[in-house]
């Protein structure tokens, strides 16, 4: 029998792995499956464009692995069992409450299951706001700015969260949109962690785009038509979108997996979890120390390190070669101000902003050079690798393994 490796999540990271282990490892002794709850790759860098009303590729995954021998299972990830070696799956269009769809039984797990919005508690996000974290939740935004959109007098949109989502989709709306009256709540100074040449480009550009911005503003509920903030104040809104970070399913921590307060996986230098070493983690869902010793944050940046360690570290492993870390670094932020205006803000090994940036067109150009590199890397996750497939070392061959067992 074959080495069976899992994959949990096709997105930047998963998809990334899945593919690069698919062309370095020999199929006759292994077998890949990737678990994802949608059958197209999500271009999460670029839901809040397809939110504003923009076309946005989705490749189908059936396409990105074709011609290796990775099986994908379009199902919904219910809870991982570490000490039986398996994953419950149901259909991906079941209810959240259905039974169980079935099982897979794996010798290695990479789990790579990203992110979701963080309502924080609030009352009301979950019933009233909008949010562009999944391909979903982004269509169904867009659908509500269509109704707006058609309007006389067009309508009113708030954006809740000044981070670079909440920037991206408030400028975003307002440029596409412009018949819409666009506000960003900020709950501190504006664009606070950039340098204060970056700080005064990002005020120019939402007062360019007519974008009002609330700062030092807390929301603490949100209802159907407003959001109501701490001070008392009520803001009007015919869609709130609510950007205020991101939070993991509870999966992992079920499952009995190390994981930080919020959730996220502890792994070591080579996204392996110490407590269970046939298991990887990378992308959102992992919580790792870079190379300046501080965390690394939920990004796209993050995950093609996380996910191309992962994937070192695997191969490794189940070869027997030596393991070469890669270089786990967050260079800075890059954020697009719509179709033709953006910032490029480096830091330095503190994580604090340098003080120069690249901004305007420049920044806009070099900004949809990453996303479409991140695309086609993701994409196409074979090109480029040796042709000679690796066999597994004699110690990992998954029959003799689970025979043994």
């Amino acid at each position: 029998m074959k080495h069976r490796i899992v994959v949990l999540g096709a997105g930047y990271a998963g998809a990334y792995v899945a593919g690069t282990l698919a062309r370095r490892l020999s199929p006759a002794d292994t077998e890949i499956t990737v678990v994802n709850a949608e059958p197209d790759f999500v271009q999460r860098l670029r839901l809040h464009q397809l939110a504003a009303g923009q076309e946005i590729e989705a490749p189908k995954l059936a396409d990105v692995f074709a011609g290796t021998a990775i099986r994908l299972r379009v199902a919904r990830v219910t809870a991982v069992d570490p000490e039986r070696q398996v994953v419950a799956v149901a259909d991906a269009d079941a209810d959240a409450d259905a039974d169980v769809a079935g099982e897979l039984g794996y010798d290695t797990l990479l789990y790579a299951l990203g992110s979701h919005v963080a309502d924080h508690g609030v009352p009301g996000v979950a019933e009233h706001a909008f949010h562009v974290t999944s391909r979903p939740a982004a269509l169904r935004l867009r659908e509500r700015l269509d109704s707006l959109s058609g309007r006389d007098g067009g309508g009113s949109v708030l954006v809740v969260g000044d981070g670079l989502t909440g920037i991206e989709t408030a400028t975003e709306i307002a440029e596409s949109r412009p018949g819409l009256s666009v506000t960003l709540v900020a709950r501190g100074e504006l664009g606070a962690p950039l340098s204060a040449g970056a700080r005064s480009h990002l005020r120019q550009a939402c007062d360019r785009l007519d974008i009002t911005v609330r700062e030092h503003t807390s929301v603490e509920a949100v209802e159907a038509t407003r959001a109501l903030c701490a001070d008392g104040t009520a803001l009007a809104a015919d869609a709130t979108v609510w950007t205020a970070g991101f939070a993991v399913d509870p999966i992992a921590a079920a499952a009995g997996l190390q994981v930080t307060d919020d959730g996220r996986i502890v792994v070591d230098r080579t996204m392996r979890l110490l407590s269970h070493p046939n298991v990887y983690a990378a992308g959102d869902s992992v919580y790792t120390i870079g190379d300046n010793g501080r965390p690394l944050p939920m990004s796209c940046a993050s995950a093609g390190f996380t996910g191309m360690q992962a994937m070192k570290a695997i191969v490794g492993s189940l070869t027997g070669s030596k393991t070469a870390n890669v270089k786990l670094s967050y260079p800075g932020n890059h954020i697009s101000l719509g179709r033709r205006d953006g910032i490029l803000q480096m830091v330095d090994q503190e994580a604090q902003a340098k003080p120069k940036y690249v901004g305007g067109r420049k920044a806009a150009r070099i900004k949809a050079g990453i996303v479409r590199m991140s695309l086609w890397t993701t994409s196409h996750p074979t090109f480029g690798l040796p042709k000679r497939k690796h066999h597994l070392a004699a110690a990992q061959n998954g029959a003799a393994a689970r025979v043994a067992a």
